[in-house]
């Protein structure tokens, strides 16, 4: 567990369309470019060991890529290095952070200066969805993962406590990066989980156009 004061004012930015990381969610990453090598060793030396995942955006930027304004901080929490020494690692959620303004410097990699403010809950313990009709919403996934030919291992999902359940599967499902992006700056995991069952309705009106989830 992060403290607000143990949070730095710059962070490296790992610019990566459609790779979602939300707080105390993990997200699976293959490092295998020389300057996300780089930025991966510089951030093993510090103490939080935090790497910023960020949607890159239209606007045109460093590197001719825009950053969306809003990312999620990663703790590296494991790391292995493979015989052709790239590294498969793990990122665990921590906050999110505010984009004030990329920096100028001699890294290879992308650092920002960062604000953390307004995100204070996402350093806390999880969250509850009082709210959550996890039948109806089982139902709609259920109907969506059939019109893709997907499958999964169901009772697991059953299993899952509610933050798990949609922080997962907001991260997992293929949705545009746009939308990707709003499921990250959801305000809590409710209106998360909202917009994770508009874009999942969006997604089936535009097959089967079947009756959804009300």
């Amino acid at each position: 567990m992060f403290n607000p004061a143990d949070l730095p004012d710059t962070l490296a930015v790992f610019p990566l369309p459609g790779a979602l990381l939300l707080p105390r969610s993990r997200l699976p990453l293959h490092i295998f470019e020389p300057r996300y090598l780089a930025m991966l060793d510089d951030a093993l030396k510090t103490p939080g060991r935090l790497i910023g995942m960020v949607q890159p955006n239209k606007v045109p930027g460093r590197d001719g890529t825009g950053l969306q304004m809003i990312g999620c901080a990663g703790r590296v929490t494991q790391f292995s290095e493979t015989e052709d020494h790239r590294y498969l690692i793990t990122l665990t959620g921590t906050s999110r952070f505010r984009i004030v303004k990329e920096m100028d410097g001699f890294q290879s990699y992308r650092r920002c200066e960062v604000n953390w403010d307004g995100f204070a809950r996402d350093l806390g313990p999880e969250e509850q969805d009082r709210e959550f009709n996890r039948e109806a919403f089982m139902d709609l996934l259920s109907r969506y993962f059939s019109s893709r030919d997907l499958s999964t291992d169901w009772q697991t999902l059953q299993d899952a406590d509610d933050e798990l359940l949609i922080n997962s599967l907001s991260m997992l499902l293929e949705f545009p990066y746009e939308d990707k992006q709003a499921l990250l700056e959801a305000p809590s995991l409710a209106t998360r989980r909202e917009t994770l069952i508009t874009l999942i309705e969006f997604a089936l009106r535009g097959g089967a156009g079947e009756d959804l989830l009300q």
